[in-house]
């Protein structure tokens, strides 16, 4: 039973931070099935207090439902299994690039911001979307993710069977289907205009997040600190001996300014790369990511 359990640690260690988001929602969406069935309560409805409801004075009393709704699902092959295999293949190219609390920021903030949208708007237009909805599903995380790749590199190029397709196309393919599934769905007892309009939340989350970035603002910092801060409350405290450690802004991936210079493009795309997957996006200085932005472009 040791070996088992340190076998399923060890394993869970080497995951990247997406993919143990991943394994999360997986874990969640089997205590749901499970619920159902011992308790033999109705279907969709054990981890009801989980969801995020659509009037904001349910919401208040729910306040931690902003987060959890994202972790639900109740169907696995049309919600659960597509909403992750998405999110494994956009995590893959994102932590190439940025760093892991940048994953988890725009995971996060995605999912509120599209959560806010939801809420909002049935909130404003009861007759428009109706009342007494419940909002569940990682989609809104998962579009913040992808559109920010494609907001932040709109001409890098992805291979799609024969041919290659610049990201920009895949937001405004992405875009395009979430305003029909909004307006489809209105008046329909069929449709998801709900889930839909958090799409678009995060949609917009992703872009307004890729286009500050561009411009050297990263507005998920103050959200990156407030989670550091829980996790140091209820983390023990170690102390050790203090070391002071000093970057060299003087090199590039260990190579001086100079020599740096004299590479072709991919050679400087290849250094960065490499520099971020060891020390983390936060580590490059504003000169290496203003050149990746560019080569991006």
């Amino acid at each position: 039973m040791t070996s088992l359990s340190q076998d399923i640690k060890d394993k869970l260690s080497r995951l990247n931070v997406l993919e143990k988001i991943i394994a999360i929602n997986v874990v969640v969406f089997v205590i749901g099935y499970v619920l159902t069935k011992t308790l033999n309560l109705p279907e969709r409805t054990s981890l009801s207090w989980f969801e995020l409801p659509s009037d904001f004075s349910d919401f208040i009393v729910k306040p931690w439902t902003i987060i959890t709704y994202a972790f639900l699902h109740y169907d696995f092959i049309g919600h659960l299994f597509f909403n992750m295999l998405w999110l494994y293949f956009i995590g893959r190219m994102f932590l190439n690039l940025f760093s892991p609390k940048m994953a988890l920021n725009i995971y996060f903030l995605g999912a509120m911001a599209g959560g806010l949208l939801y809420m909002l708007c049935y909130t404003m237009f009861p007759n428009v979307f109706g009342t007494n909805s419940r909002l569940l599903g990682a989609s809104a995380a998962v579009r913040a993710l992808l559109i920010f790749l494609c907001a932040y590199m709109p001409n890098q190029e992805l291979r799609f069977f024969t041919f290659n397709l610049k990201l920009w196309y895949v937001g405004v393919a992405i875009v395009i289907i979430d305003l029909i599934g909004v307006f489809s769905g209105i008046n329909n007892p069929n449709g998801n205009s709900g889930g839909y309009l958090a799409h678009l939340g995060g949609v917009l989350l992703g872009y307004f997040y890729a286009k500050q970035l561009s411009k050297g603002n990263d507005i998920g910092r103050g959200f990156e600190g407030l989670m550091d801060a829980v996790f140091r409350f209820f983390k023990p405290s170690k102390k050790g001996p203090l070391k002071t450690v000093h970057k060299n802004k003087s090199k590039v991936g260990g190579y001086t300014k100079s020599d740096f210079k004299e590479f072709n493009n991919q050679k400087k795309i290849d250094i960065i790369l490499d520099k971020i997957s060891k020390s983390g996006y936060d580590s490059l200085t504003a000169e290496e990511k203003e050149f990746l932005f560019r080569a991006g472009k």
